[in-house]
């Protein structure tokens, strides 16, 4: 009668289904005789893979990543098995995988929560801000294969060490669309989602303590740059033989006389147009970033582009206002138009949204809370950061100011009279 069972764990890869030379690799649980095969769901190159060790051969960072990871698992293989034997539960190799994939289960890691956090949360997200996510996402798994030579990472190793590490991984990453490395700000909203989507973790406890809570991270404000009167009337007045870049010119300044963003001026139809209460042209629209409606009255620059694309082949085929192009070619027609322009200025198409509160509107005197109503804030507040103070409109107003001292200081003069 047998009274001791046996145990044991080989690990090996299925190399006829290999694809690209990657194979799965498995773990075969041997119970008294009786065998089973679980997926480790990790892949290595069969070239590299020790049949004899049961290991991948190589001192590279990823051999000894995978080996790390294959010692764990047997590791965690046994400690299953010795805690049914424990428990006096029934040994055999399913239970010890039963038990095995249970607690498995209660290791998230951050593929797991941005497959949670994709899955439950884009659709409550703009389709912008979900891209920014997946861009913030590759982000943490580039930071986690060079600093770790890991493809992903359990939530409970999550600590403010972890934070710091991609922090400083993230300032030394250059884009490729990209001449500079990241800057201070947008190292910041990286962070700022991974910390968002680990608060999320925490809610649904996968996780009992925060990595975030002794990091601060903070955004440095800048000042939103604008064109000019000056500037606004090169670019309005050069001339453009390429169709291209007249296109462009064109949908750039239709923003800078109505504040219309690129994302909501791409999505613009003639249907978009009534006629206002005052008789006039009116654009009514919603903002594509928080849902506003906008509504404002055409100025006639506007109405000269609208009227100028009104038969536009391009335009009549999509039912679109103005022409459709990307934004990556918009703001890279851009560069042309501002160095045959002579502007120096970076001229990115968000420039014309700035122009517009300022230049255009603020500078002429429109209220703050009507640029605010036009531009489609929420908040009076958002609207401020537009509120750019420009000189020649500061040296007006003191001008005016001036007058007005002069004007009361004549009125309250009065002869002294001289005394006998």
């Amino acid at each position: 009668m047998r009274t001791q069972s046996t145990f044991s764990v080989l690990f090996w890869i299925y190399s006829q289904r290999a694809k690209n030379n990657l194979a799965v690799i498995y773990a075969r649980i041997t119970i008294n005789g009786r065998k089973l095969n679980i997926s480790l769901k990790r892949k290595v190159d069969v070239n590299l893979w020790d049949p004899k060790k049961q290991r991948v051969s190589g001192k590279s960072l990823n051999s000894k990543e995978v080996n790390q990871f294959l010692d764990q698992e047997h590791s965690r293989l046994f400690q299953c098995y010795q805690e049914l034997r424990v428990e006096r539960k029934v040994l055999s190799p399913e239970s010890i995988k039963s038990r095995y994939f249970g607690d498995r289960e209660h290791l998230f890691s951050l593929e797991d929560l941005f497959k949670y956090h994709n899955e439950n949360m884009f659709s409550k997200l703009k389709h912008n801000t979900s891209r920014l996510y997946i861009t913030s996402q590759n982000y943490i798994r580039k930071f986690i294969k060079k600093e770790y030579g890991r493809k992903d990472f359990y939530l409970k190793e999550l600590d403010y060490s972890f934070v710091i590490k991609f922090e400083n991984y993230l300032r030394a990453v250059r884009p490729r669309h990209y001449q500079k490395n990241l800057q201070h700000n947008a190292v910041m909203k990286h962070i700022q989602r991974l910390r968002k989507m680990v608060t999320l973790a925490f809610h649904l406890e996968w996780i009992d303590r925060d990595p975030f809570v002794k990091f601060k991270p903070h955004l440095i404000h800048k000042e939103r740059g604008f064109l000019t009167t000056d500037e606004l009337d090169k670019i309005e007045n050069v001339q453009l033989e390429i169709p291209r870049l007249k296109k462009v010119r064109d949908l750039f300044i239709f923003s800078c006389y109505t504040g219309v963003s690129y994302a909501d001026l791409m999505v613009l139809t003639p249907q978009n147009l009534v006629i206002g209460i005052d008789k006039k042209l009116w654009l009514i629209t919603r903002r594509e970033k928080n849902g506003n409606q906008v509504k404002l009255p055409l100025l006639s620059k506007a109405i000269i582009l609208v009227e100028d694309y009104k038969n536009d082949e391009g335009c009549l085929v999509i039912n679109s206002l103005l022409p459709k192009i990307s934004n990556q070619k918009v703001n890279s027609y851009l560069k042309e138009i501002a160095k045959i322009s002579k502007i120096e200025k970076n001229l990115t198409f968000h420039l014309a949204r700035h122009t517009f509160a300022t230049t255009v509107a603020l500078t002429n005197g429109v209220p703050i809370e009507t640029v605010s109503k036009i531009l489609g804030h929420k908040k009076l507040s958002t609207t401020q950061i537009y509120a750019k103070v420009i000189e020649r409109k500061v040296s007006e107003d003191m001008e005016v100011l001036q007058l007005k001292l002069n004007e009361a200081r004549q009125n309250n003069f009065e002869p002294t009279r001289r005394l006998n």
